[in-house]
């Protein structure tokens, strides 16, 4: 079953257990997902890594990552909305997720539910089906609310995760406004020291901070954004490896060649020949 609302500033929230079958919603670059399986298990393949997914678990994912459906032995809902329905980068003092449930790694977070926690997403759910079924003003801005709710759910639970309390609130919201840079400038900016600066910071603050609540270190965070969209490039694009290295900010394509081997542990051909689709 799928509800859909479209607004007349082409802002979408869509609701539905039959995503592997729908190619338009799969192909549609403007939309951020959570996949919640209700049931059983399912298979994902979230751009070239492998995941599978039990009763309970969400996964949250950007607009930018590529997924696809190996299997599925159970049930499963999605909801995914663009920004033109709600946007997370303005909302952000409201939802807190940005740089945190979405963004572009191709590693995910992972949330495992607990029963409570799946009762009180599940009521969400079902206000938003109701909410569909109304027909007036006031219906599109009752749907956001709504799906907000859900944002702030899943970021509280996601939280809960990694242990981030009142007390480390100030070194979580600095590690999210460094990925978020990280995010937007990773073509440009890949050191420690240029993100520092924008934070005020400096770099050894910024890694020995990380360290403490045990979060990835700064380095890690430039190199992982970089080598996550270097395999997208040369997987889903059909670029070949000089290009994705200006567009990726190296110089030469020796010095790209020599990131994503040390990075990845592979070649550039040996990459793209293991798992470009055919």
């Amino acid at each position: 079953m799928e509800y859909a609302c479209i607004t007349p500033l082409q802002g979408s929230l869509v609701i539905t257990d039959d995503l592997h079958n729908n190619e338009s919603l799969l192909q549609n670059k403007d939309l951020y997902k959570f996949i919640w399986v209700l049931e059983g298990s399912l298979d994902l393949t979230i751009d070239h890594m492998g995941i599978n997914l039990v009763k309970n678990q969400v996964i949250p994912l950007s607009n930018i990552h590529h997924i696809r459906f190996s299997r599925i032995s159970g049930k499963y809902i999605s909801i995914l909305f663009n920004s033109n329905f709600y946007c997370i980068f303005k909302s952000d003092n409201e939802v807190s997720c940005n740089g945190f449930l979405f963004a572009g790694y191709s590693n995910p977070l992972l949330m495992q539910l607990t029963d409570n926690q799946a009762l009180a997403l599940d009521r969400i759910v079902s206000d938003i089906r109701l909410e569909y079924k109304e027909d007036d003003s006031l219906k599109e801005e009752m749907l956001r609310l709504h799906l907000e709710r859900f944002i702030i759910s899943c970021t509280r639970m996601a939280r809960n995760k990694y242990a981030i309390e009142a007390g480390n609130e100030s070194a979580f919201y600095l590690f999210r406004k460094y990925v978020i840079l990280v995010d937007a400038n990773f073509k440009e900016k890949k050191k420690v020291r240029d993100y520092a600066q924008l934070l005020n910071r400096s770099p050894k603050t910024l890694t020995n901070l990380f360290s403490m609540y045990k979060l990835p270190t700064p380095l890690h965070i430039i190199q992982e954004r970089i080598e996550a969209e270097a395999k997208r490039l040369l997987l889903y694009s059909n670029m070949n490896a000089k290009e994705i290295a200006h567009i990726l900010g190296f110089e030469e394509i020796s010095s790209f060649s020599r990131f994503f081997k040390r990075i990845s542990g592979n070649t550039i051909t040996e990459f793209r020949n293991q798992y470009k689709e055919r």
